[in-house]
């Protein structure tokens, strides 16, 4: 069985450790080695779990591009494995284009390019555009993946 080349909410859910309302994308529309594309409309919500009293701010995009990072590390794991957990270890380069995400008409169309890494890190460009094709966002980020802890034991002192 290969991995599927377009997912729902729930299929992506499975596929990420975010869940319920966190899981920010509604659909993959197509990924290969280097590169994925998703899209949502999960940023107009009221529910929105990032959104504040000053509704759903820009630098939130990062949010939905990690998501799409993650997606893209669990599309590439080796089936039958688990793919490696990783955490957001910086954004640079970030340019916002708009103040708010959440008044954005229709669905936010979310890239995200691996540019290198191996299997400690791996950097991503990422864009977030509107559907007429206006991008909202861009820059880069880091993911560092988690790698086991060194068994050695420190010399007491």
């Amino acid at each position: 069985m290969t991995a599927p080349q377009t997912l729902d909410r729930a299929g992506i859910a499975q596929r990420i450790p975010h869940s319920g309302s966190m899981c920010l994308l509604e659909r993959l529309e197509s990924w290969d080695t280097e590169a994925i594309h998703c899209s949502t409309t999960t940023h107009a919500l009221a529910d929105n779990p990032l959104r504040t009293y000053g509704g759903l701010l820009a630098p939130n995009a990062i949010e939905y591009a990690a998501q799409a990072m993650a997606l893209h590390g669990g599309l590439l794991a080796a089936e039958g494995s688990t793919p490696s957990a990783g955490f957001l270890a910086s954004a640079r380069n970030v340019k916002l284009a708009v103040a708010r995400l959440d008044d954005v008409p229709g669905a936010l169309q979310v890239r995200a390019q691996r540019l290198s890494g191996d299997e400690r890190q791996v950097l991503y460009a990422f864009t977030v555009a509107a559907d007429d094709g206006r991008l909202l966002a861009e820059g880069r980020a880091v993911v560092v993946l988690n790698t086991p802890l060194a068994t050695e034991s420190t010399p007491s002192p």
